[in-house]
């Protein structure tokens, strides 16, 4: 009987054994599948999501430098600013009104400045605050070859207003701008000098004296708060260092002279992580389950297989749903930029058979409003339903992603040309513009659209995607609610730059080309040579003659200033050992103070070259006595070690009787614009002014020395007025070293012994 029971009931006990064996490694298969299909997918969202915040920072950061020339240019270029900075006395409620602090107000600049025809300061803003103009020598040593090069614009364009190269994100045409991203006062800047110009030509402006708008927007302080917001980046913040901690990612900051001045550094948004976050306990969960119903098949085999696959179809719908979150916007449904990126790639391999296609970037204006007015509830609710309204306008193989915020774009397929793209964008403004019922109000918003044609424009998505953001800038530029097409433009002035800063290394090593000329300085009464003034020139070999305010800024910005500097030291030590009798006088700039330990290594080379240093001076300008502690301690121990110090180009900028003590000038050297104005009555001013330097100078006891002296009555009139030293072209212009010679030979009378 037992064995009849056995019997009957052992092989009902091996069926479900045997069909459950492969069900359950055929269910441990799909677990395992499902569990790598869903970490797949959630590390291509996270690495897709990363990829998108850096690239988006990138081009955020790039663009820092357009957008503050552009909200310059809303108050440069304007008949109201040039007819209030011509009053005589400055009218300060309406320039904080409408330029410095408005400027901080509305776009947050840290700094803005005015300058004047002689690029003096007349009006200043730190932080929302005016603040005294002297604030400004500050930042001038930095922005000295900005200031100059916008002032040399007007001589070599007849006084025209023009857009710089590079700067097509300018409306006006009239702008005329220097902007850059530098490290300034030790801090990563983006600096834009703009002359302040009519709009139209009703008010006259004589060329050469346009005020200068000068803004300064530091991008460590509130910066990396905007960049967060305007790319919903959380926890973004500057760093000098790159330390990025577990799980941060970092992007450079460069200046525009290719030195790395810091980092932006985030915590990414890992939207794959939080999918697994949400759906993970639930498959394990699943799992779990799935677990206790195959043992639980032994028992009831119908049941369980029930159970196995209603929980099969289970894990496959959660796969599905991972793989259509890593690839879709969760709020619309559209495609993210990860299928976005993908779809574009896909028609740029069709651009490249022939295919025409568009590319439209489209940015919603007004939106911030809704937020702010509604909500961010209702925020959302536009977003789905303008998401449904753009989906309704194109085709079915054409697609609309949504890129984030509320940035859209749209990929036109095999197209015909900007006629079907000048349809879909009438149809886009007719969508957009009709009211959205939100939350029982409603909202009216209005959008922007930049275009790029492809292959027209390239084939590079990254190029592209660049292409089409630039457009949209210009469309919102141009008072948003429009469309543009993007139109390349070339940066000539980058390249130049570079190509000067290379042959210039080449020069330095050779030198060859780099000579030391050298210009009289005579003395009033008698007029003999009783010193000389070093002067750099650069003859290249195949540009010619090549100017120095065009090769020593760059020499500045990129440190090569300090071994340009040092050679003509050595040159100097030389020709002073030649001449003993003479004084020799060379140039210090701002930027070789920078340098470390430049009192030691100018000491040392005059030791080394045997020259006396009582009989070298040393130019310094009064940027210099603005510098910091180092600056101030390095001219003291030049001066204790026998070098003269004269003040180059007095009255020109922040003069005042406290450096000449602070510091123990030697020497004042009178700016050589105000005697080049003597006798003309448009500046009737510069007899007074040199009269006053030279009764200061003889006051205190200091040698005066006027520059840039060309007539026989301006001659006249300094040594009328006391002058005791004078240069220019009236007696010699700056000569090679042979020359001088014979210049020196046949006037034995510039030889003074006494002179220390």
């Amino acid at each position: 009987m037992l064995r009849q029971v056995y019997s009957t009931t052992r092989p009902g006990w091996r069926s479900p054994t045997r069909i459950l064996l492969p069900v359950g490694l055929v269910t441990l298969v799909a677990i395992v599948l499902a569990a790598f299909s869903l970490f797949w997918a959630v590390r291509q969202s996270n690495d897709v999501s990363v990829e998108r915040q850096i690239r988006t920072t990138e081009r955020s950061i790039q663009a820092v430098v357009s957008e503050l020339a552009q909200q310059q240019e809303m108050v440069a270029v304007w008949d109201d600013a040039v007819e209030k900075l011509r009053e005589p006395q400055l009218d300060f409620d309406w320039l904080d009104a409408n330029m410095g602090i408005w400027l901080h107000r509305t776009f947050g600049q840290d700094q803005v400045y005015i300058l004047n025809e002689r690029n003096e300061p007349v009006d200043a803003m730190i932080g929302g605050e005016r603040v005294p103009v002297s604030e400004f020598g500050l930042i001038r040593p930095s922005l000295n070859s900005f200031i100059r090069d916008i002032r040399q614009t007007a001589d070599e364009h007849g006084g025209h207003g023009h857009e710089r190269a590079g700067s097509s994100y300018l409306t006006t045409g009239k702008a005329v701008h220097d902007a850059h991203v530098i490290q300034l006062l030790g801090r990563p800047a983006a600096v834009s000098v703009m002359k302040i110009v009519r709009e139209s030509d009703d008010i006259p402006q004589e060329p050469g004296t346009e005020p200068l708008l000068v803004s300064v927007r530091f991008l460590d302080d509130t910066f990396p708060k905007q960049l967060a917001e305007r790319n919903l980046i959380e926890g973004l913040h500057f760093s000098s260092s790159n330390l990025p901690r577990p799980g941060e990612v970092s992007v450079p900051l460069k200046s525009d002279y290719g030195d790395t001045i810091g980092y932006f550094i985030w915590k990414p948004e890992l939207p794959g992580s939080k999918i697994l976050k949400v759906i993970g306990p639930s498959t394990a969960l699943v799992c779990a389950l799935m677990i206790v119903v195959m043992g639980w098949l032994v028992r009831s085999l119908r049941s369980s297989m029930a159970r196995l696959e209603s929980t099969v179809v289970e894990l496959r719908a959660s796969e599905a749903h991972a793989q259509h979150l890593a690839f879709h916007d969760v709020l619309t449904g559209l495609p993210n930029r990860a299928l976005f990126d993908d779809r574009l790639d896909r028609a740029l391999s069709r651009s490249a058979g022939g295919e025409k296609s568009a590319l439209l970037m489209l940015d919603l204006d007004r939106f911030k409003n809704v937020n702010d007015t509604l909500g961010h509830q209702a925020g959302d609710n536009l977003i789905r339903e303008l998401a449904g309204r753009l989906s309704g306008l194109v085709r079915t193989h054409d697609t609309v992603a949504r890129l984030g915020g509320d940035e859209f774009a749209i990929l036109l397929f095999d197209i015909g040309g900007r006629t079907d793209v000048e349809v879909l964008c009438s149809r886009i403004f007719d969508a957009v513009h009709q009211p959205f019922d939100l939350l029982g109000s409603q909202a009216f918003v209005g959008v922007s659209i930049g275009i790029v044609m492809m292959p027209d424009e390239g084939v590079d998505r990254i190029d592209l995607l660049r292409k089409a953001d630039i457009a949209l800038y210009h469309a919102k530029n141009d008072g948003r609610g429009c469309h543009r097409y993007f139109e390349l433009c070339m940066d000539e002035d980058v390249k130049r730059r570079a190509t000067i800063e290379e042959e210039l290394r080449e020069a330095l090593e050779t030198g060859d080309s780099l000579k030391v000329h050298y210009q009289p300085q005579v003395a009033a009464a008698g007029r003999p040579v009783i010193g000389l003034e070093a002067l750099i020139r650069w003859q290249h070999p195949t540009r010619g003659l090549i100017a120095p305010d065009q090769f020593l800024p760059i020499a500045e910005d990129t440190g090569l200033i300090v071994p340009l500097g040092d050679m003509v030291l050595r040159h100097v030590c030389a020709t002073s050992k030649r001449w003993p009798n003479l004084f020799i006088a060379i140039n210090l700039s701002p930027a070789q103070f920078r340098s470390n330990g430049l009192a030691e290594r100018i000491v040392k080379i005059v030791r080394e070259c045997g020259a006396d240093p009582r009989k070298i001076e040393l130019e310094v300008t009064e940027n210099v006595l603005l510098g910091d502690k180092l600056t101030r301690d390095a001219l003291r121990k030049l001066r204790s070690s026998g070098f003269r110090i004269a003040l180059d180009d007095f009255g020109s900028g922040h003069s005042s009787l406290s450096y000449l003590r602070r510091y123990e000038v030697d020497k004042i050297k009178i700016d050589r614009s105000f005697v080049q104005h003597l006798g003309h009555t448009a500046d009737a001013d510069s007899a007074a002014i040199i009269k006053a330097i030279t009764t200061l100078g003889q006051t205190i006891g200091l040698t005066v020395t006027a520059e840039g002296v060309e007539t026989e009555d301006q001659r006249r009139f300094l040594e009328t007025t006391g002058c005791m030293e004078l240069q220019g072209h009236l007696f010699a212009k700056a000569l090679p070293e042979d020359r001088i010679a014979g210049l020196m030979a046949s006037d034995m009378r510039a030889r003074p012994s006494a002179r220390t």
